[in-house]
C-alpha cells in the first residue's frame, strides 16, 4: 500500500509540476463508472468485468483545450466458464487498482444548440496492481493462492464531452492484459478563477 501511495504522489507531482500557470485555472474532480472488456490473451480466462475511477484534472487559459489529469481506478474481472470446464480451476478473478496520468484534447464542438457537444481524444501512461485469485477444484492436488503483478503501459481515449458529463471509451495496453473500458464520468469543478 505505501508504494501504491508513493507511485500516485510521484505521478500527481509529475502530472501537474513545471507548469507555467496563467490568469484563467480550473481544477475539476471527475467519477467515472463502467463495463471493462478483456481483448487478446486476457480474453481466454477473464471475463466481462467493471470499474470505477476517480480524477483529478487541471487546466488554464495558456494550455487550453488541454487537460492534465490523474486518475486512480478499480477494476474487477471474473474468471470465464470455459475456463473452469477446461482447466482445474473451480475460481479465477483479478482485481486491479491503476493509476493513470495523462493530458485530454477538447476539440471544437460539434452541436452548439442546447446542449454544448465536444468530441475529445485521452492519452497517458498507466501503471496497474493486479492482484489475481487462483482458485481449484477439489481433488486438483493444486494450492490455492493469491497472485501480485505490477504492470506499466499505456491508455488511449476517444469520446465525447457535454462538459460536465463525459462518454470516453479507452484502449488499455498493459503486458498480457489488454483491455477496453468504457466510462461515463460526471465532471464536477473544484476551482475555477477566470
Amino acid at each position: 500500500m505505501k508504494k501504491l501511495i508513493i507511485i500516485i504522489f510521484i505521478m500527481s507531482s509529475i502530472s501537474f509540476a513545471q507548469f507555467r500557470f496563467g490568469d484563467a485555472k480550473g481544477l475539476f474532480m471527475s467519477v467515472g463508472v463502467g463495463p471493462r472488456f478483456p481483448i487478446f490473451n486476457m480474453s481466454n480466462s477473464q471475463n466481462v468485468g467493471s470499474g470505477f475511477n476517480v480524477t483529478f484534472s487541471y487546466t488554464d487559459n495558456e494550455f487550453l483545450p488541454l487537460f492534465f489529469y490523474t486518475s486512480v481506478g478499480y477494476h474487477h474481472f471474473p474468471g470465464r466458464q470455459d475456463l473452469y470446464k477446461k482447466t482445474d480451476y473451480s475460481s479465477f478473478s483479478s482485481n486491479v487498482i491503476s493509476v493513470l496520468p495523462g493530458v485530454r484534447y477538447y476539440f471544437k464542438p460539434i452541436f452548439e444548440q442546447v446542449i454544448i457537444l465536444m468530441p475529445i481524444i485521452d492519452i497517458g501512461a498507466e501503471y496497474s496492481l493486479f492482484e489475481k485469485w487462483h482458485q481449484f477444484k477439489i481433488g486438483s492436488n493444486k494450492k490455492n493462492f493469491v497472485e501480485e503483478q505490477n504492470k506499466f503501459g499505456l491508455h488511449v481515449g476517444v469520446g465525447a464531452s457535454m462538459f460536465l458529463l463525459d462518454f470516453i471509451t479507452y484502449y488499455n495496453y498493459l503486458p498480457n492484459n489488454q483491455f477496453i473500458s468504457v466510462d461515463l464520468k460526471v465532471n464536477i469543478p473544484i476551482f475555477v478563477k477566470i
